[in-house]
């Protein structure tokens, strides 16, 4: 049975089934849904399941459901070490992080910016500081860099993922205009994104949470594109459902997830299990992204085996300790 999902003035609710969508729509006809198989959000007048109104494919949406990002082709490469090739039209752009271009085309000009360019901030400079300082407070630069379009015909730019992994593409208008994500995810996306802070409301599960009281807020209704670490699953919690997940796994969640932290059993399960002190529980309903390596993780093996640290420096020596003695180590 197919899940329903409504949208009023940007604001998602669902999931419903069939039933329940259509007596949402018959309170409040005057927005918008979606479910499995559409490809984008339409409005309920527009869908004979929802309603018996007349069908006017002549009348605009709304103003506040036009779209403010730019519109954007893309196409992912590689398995383990991805990168997003991204289409550009003349005078379309894409934002990204400091550092991620891998190519571009010539007719496309790079400009560097404060904060995310989406223009959500105002146009003073003092309101893009403040957009840009916000960015400080993830963990991330001050500045991010601009990719438009300039030329005719058609431009590609392309940007890499900082480590293995694989890339998570989400059209923000599918999922209701928001996403939360952690600090270091965030890799670019379609000009008119903003790139903000969503702080975690519970002292518990920022201290805890292994992403502190800041995570990144994605906003907008143009496509933006995450990474994470080894292999990625996207799970649809439902209403009332509750998964336990590493707290570094956690790559992204919609708002209506509820994200709390959880003891992990008793003293000696918390210190001799090897899995932490306490976990994330995420609660349904809404959709959720995990990665099966955290750069932490990666990042501490590899400390734990340097040479300075006491990791073996002889692995696959046939003499071992001693053949590092006679070869100078």
């Amino acid at each position: 049975m197919s899940q329903w999902y409504l949208s009023y003035d940007g604001n998602q609710i669902g999931p419903f089934d069939l039933s329940e969508a259509v007596a949402q729509a018959k309170k409040n006809p005057k927005g918008y849904a979606w479910r499995d198989g559409y490809t984008d959000w339409l409005p309920i007048s527009q869908i004979a399941e929802l309603s018996s109104m007349p069908v006017s494919v002549t009348a605009p949406p709304p103003a506040t459901e036009r779209t403010t990002s730019d519109e954007i082709d893309f196409k992912i490469f590689g398995a383990e070490m991805q990168f997003v090739e991204i289409e550009l039209d003349p005078g379309e752009s894409v934002v990204a992080e400091a550092g991620a271009m891998m190519y571009k085309d010539s007719s496309i000009q790079m400009t560097t910016i404060f904060g995310d360019g989406s223009g959500n901030s105002g146009s003073g400079f003092m309101d893009k500081l403040l957009g840009a300082g916000k960015r400080l407070l993830t963990g991330e630069s001050l500045f991010m860099t601009v990719f438009s379009h300039t030329g005719k015909g058609k431009g590609r730019a392309a940007f890499g993922a900082p480590y293995p992994g694989n890339l998570i593409p989400v059209h923000l208008k599918n999922i209701g205009g928001t996403l939360i994500c952690q600090k270091d995810s965030f890799l670019c996306a379609a000009k008119g994104v903003s790139v903000g802070i969503h702080f975690q409301r519970k002292i518990l599960t920022g201290l805890f949470g292994g992403e502190g009281f800041i995570m990144q807020k994605l906003e907008g209704d143009g496509m933006a594109f995450m990474h994470a670490g080894g292999s990625v699953i996207d799970r649809q919690l439902k209403s009332g459902e509750v998964l336990h997940v590493d707290t570094g796994c956690i790559v992204a969640f919609e708002p209506s997830v509820g994200f709390n932290i959880q003891q992990a059993g008793g003293i000696k399960t918390s210190l001799f299990g090897g899995e932490g002190l306490f976990f994330a529980t995420l609660k349904g309903p809404g959709k959720i992204w995990l990665q099966s390596l955290p750069f932490s993780r990666l990042a501490g093996r590899m400390l734990q085996a340097a040479p300075q640290n006491g990791g073996s420096k002889g692995e696959g020596s046939i003499l071992g300790p001693l053949g590092g003695i006679l070869s100078g180590d």
